[in-house]
């Protein structure tokens, strides 16, 4: 998995950091938590993103808005529909953290 930081204001224009996870138990646990509880948010901008690699592919892309307390979520594409799940605490401290 990679993780793409941004400038954390909103906009995907900069990516300030990359991380590599390959740790399968980290990966799963910020999969279920990135898919856990499906809210009714729209885009209110980015500031990251999760990309989940498979056989050197990607499988998943999933982007991430945890510095608006106001607006934190999830959101990604399953079979050509757009989600939006809850981006909690616990997930924001988590992906804080790979970035130290």
């Amino acid at each position: 998995m990679a993780i793409n930081y941004f400038k954390g204001d909103g906009t995907m224009d900069t990516v300030v950091a990359v991380k590599i996870i390959a740790d399968k138990n980290k990966m799963n646990q910020l999969a279920k938590i990135a898919g856990s509880t499906v809210i009714k948010n729209g885009n209110c901008g980015f500031d990251g993103s999760l990309h989940f690699f498979k056989n050197n592919q990607v499988i998943q892309d999933i982007s991430f808005r945890l510095n608006d307390a106001a607006c934190m979520q999830f959101s990604f594409k399953l079979d050509g529909k757009l989600y939006f799940t809850e981006l909690t605490s616990d997930a924001k401290n988590l992906i804080q953290s790979f970035k130290k």
